[in-house]
């Protein structure tokens, strides 16, 4: 699997993320996720490269679905995709949301 980045442009920390990557002379592939949407199969993909529950990629305006089951938050998330913690960078298995960006070396 590629390089890749759920990108929000409209988004400081999101840009800050892309331009780290593409400063290291990376090219990763950009899904602007809130214009295409990932599917619940693919967040679960997503939480296992994370290796953290779906409570943890929830942003704070989804804080009230922290208590509700997993299942839940994924359809939530795949329902409203704005709902998803930004950036989520992926390289291969291995996944991290890029707060701070100096996280993303985590995997390169």
């Amino acid at each position: 699997m590629a390089l890749e980045i759920w990108h929000n442009p409209r988004c400081s920390k999101s840009r800050q993320a892309l331009a780290y990557l593409q400063d290291q002379g990376l090219t990763p592939e950009i899904r602007l996720y809130l214009n295409a949407p990932p599917s619940a199969a693919e967040i679960r993909s997503m939480l296992a490269a994370l290796g953290l529950p779906a409570a943890d990629l929830l942003r704070k305006d989804g804080a009230a679905l922290k208590s509700e089951s997993e299942d839940a938050i994924i359809a939530a998330m795949a329902a409203n995709s704005a709902l998803i913690e930004r950036p989520v960078i992926r390289n291969g298995d291995k996944a991290v949301i890029g707060r701070p960006t100096e996280a993303i070396d985590q995997i390169l």
